[in-house]
């Protein structure tokens, strides 16, 4: 018996190394995805304002996500650490279930990367259409015409049927320089073309919405199947734990 134990030892403790090290990535996972939500609430947040049909709250759950994954990975250092098979077991399970969230998140991801086009075409005309400057939509168009620098849906034409243009003519946040744009060459549909930005917004939206979302996409379901290593991994050192009664010192 002490024979088969000190056969066993060197394995346990090459799992144990493997699990760490896997732990210390997997923590890193968590740190990518807390960085991808913020980054999609703050710099696609317009883009998704516009694109989609009611709030959504992928950003939020992309920051939940990368934070539970940063506590979970510190656990699985922890369990590992301590050699108990019953938290190996718990850090197993709990990999198990981000593996399946992760995994519907990345196909939804690419799904609604092929849905964006039709959607956006509506969803911007009618923000468009429906413009004030004041709700979060009219401000998301504005926040994209300015990035972007492009003014309209397909072209400028596109805010002489908006309920905005009779009064107070396109939006300044088309004007290709701020310093040459007065409101009354805005209100003036053969001076303003002259004043704007040439481009529609809608290609270059699609555009970058289309690649950061299949980046997006690609990375979680990446992440995804990481985590089968480190289920694997977990359930092996639980296993010869448990079955040869091994204790960390």
């Amino acid at each position: 018996m002490a024979s088969r134990r000190m056969e066993t030892k060197p394995v346990i403790t090459c799992l144990k190394t493997l699990l760490i090290v896997y732990s210390f990535v997997f923590w890193i996972t968590g740190a990518i995805l807390l960085a991808v939500g913020l980054w999609g609430k703050f710099i696609l947040g317009p883009y998704i304002a516009l694109i989609a049909e009611n709030s959504t709250n992928a950003p939020y759950v992309l920051i939940g996500t990368g934070t539970t994954i940063i506590v979970f990975g510190l656990f699985g250092c922890f369990a590992t650490c301590r050699g108990s098979p019953w938290m190996l077991k718990l850090y197993a399970m709990f990999l198990s279930l981000v593996f399946l969230a992760e995994l519907v998140a990345g196909i939804s991801g690419f799904v609604f990367r092929h849905e964006i086009k039709g959607t956006f075409m509506r969803t911007y005309n009618e923000a468009v259409h429906n413009y004030n400057a004041k709700d979060e939509r009219s401000v998301a168009v504005d926040n994209i015409q300015r990035s972007l620098r492009c003014c309209g849906v397909l072209n400028y034409t596109s805010w002489f049927s908006s309920v905005y243009f009779p009064v107070n003519g396109i939006p300044p946040s088309c004007c290709a320089n701020a310093s040459d744009c007065k409101s009354s060459d805005l209100r003036n549909a053969t001076i303003a073309p002259t004043k704007v930005y040439q481009q529609g917004c809608y290609e270059l939206v699609t555009t970058f919405i289309e690649t950061n979302v299949g980046i997006i996409a690609g990375v979680t379901f990446g992440i995804a199947f990481s985590q089968l290593i480190g289920m694997l991994l977990a359930c092996c050192l639980s296993r010869f734990i448990t079955a040869n009664q091994y204790e960390m010192v």
